[in-house]
């Protein structure tokens, strides 16, 4: 049913802008969606962007009724780095947040292939950065942001994580990543093996790495891990962090062992793999039984970070 609507390999270098039409079927959240009957107040701004870039957007989902700083999701959208806006998959997100009274801030990053890399991950430490100023007007706690991002945001998520610790900051509490999309590489047993099924199989793959990296540098030994984190030599002094990844997907492997290195590098790491999970199986199929663990082990992690 989902192939006939989009084939795993829809994502090509002529059809990105095609793909980037909303899915029908498919409404982008509204602000009055975004609210949950009130209990969150929904607010746009914008702060400074990468030195010589353009300002960065953030959408904010702000508990209503919250009397201190909040603990606050630093969402970072999917979308293979080619598709996709602030909006496209905050509603999943808000379901973690809600019951925990969380406030949601999601990044509007630069797409590619107009904007290759580094755009994308400066745009999102960018507006990490700024959150985390304890004079910022969103009133989000500065010491318990966590950063998430599913496929390509999990990526950014990542990456931001590096560079937060290169950099010398802002702390992040923890990293949240479903099903991230970490190497450019493109040639794990699972994107072998997946092709031509699924979502996003690895020819679509291939066609968002070449868009942020560039043809002539994916897959090459130049690429920085703040592009692809599963290029990072070195895992150790990153935030506690959650993966989980179905097991009939692409990026199966390439997370598998991200997981594993980063518990060699001595981190502190959680790796749930879903029995026939395809890429998204949570958000396309949220009641399955599969899916339903994967939500309820993300929220049980979240909870488990603000108790810390």
């Amino acid at each position: 049913m989902l192939t006939s609507i989009r084939p795993p390999d829809a994502y090509r270098p002529d059809t990105i802008v095609e793909m980037r039409r909303a899915v029908p079927g498919v409404p982008t959240p509204t602000d009055d969606v975004l609210s949950r009957d009130g209990a969150y107040l929904v607010r746009e701004r914008t702060v400074p962007g990468p030195d010589g870039d353009p300002d960065v957007a953030l959408l904010a989902c702000l508990p209503r009724h919250a009397r201190t700083p909040v603990p606050a999701i630093y969402f970072i959208h999917g979308g293979g780095m080619i598709v996709g806006n602030n909006r496209f998959g905050l509603p999943e997100v808000l379901d973690l947040a809600e019951p925990l009274g969380m406030a949601v801030v999601s990044v509007e990053y630069r797409l590619a292939p107009e904007t290759p890399h580094p755009g994308p991950v400066e745009d999102s430490y960018a507006g990490l950065r700024r959150l985390s100023e304890p004079a910022d007007e969103l009133d989000v706690d500065p010491g318990r942001i966590v950063v998430a991002g599913m496929s390509a945001g999990g990526g950014l998520a990542a990456a931001v994580a590096l560079m937060a610790r290169d950099r010398g900051g802002p702390t992040i509490a923890g990293q949240l990543l479903p099903s991230p999309m970490l190497d450019d590489r493109n040639d794990s047993p699972s994107a072998r093996q997946m092709r031509g099924a699924g979502i996003w199989d690895n020819r679509s793959n291939e066609t968002g790495w070449n868009a942020l990296l560039g043809e002539a540098v994916r897959g090459g030994p130049e690429v920085s891990p703040y592009a692809a984190p599963a290029r990072a030599e070195d895992l150790s002094g990153l935030p506690p962090t959650f993966i989980d990844v179905g097991s009939a997907e692409t990026f199966r492997d390439e997370d598998v062992a991200f997981a594993s290195r980063l518990w060699q590098a001595g981190g502190r790491g959680e790796l749930h793999v879903g029995p026939g999970g395809f890429h998204g199986f949570d958000v396309v199929a949220p009641s399955a039984a599969v899916s339903r663990d994967a939500i309820a082990a993300r929220a049980a992690w979240l909870h488990r970070q603000l108790g810390r």
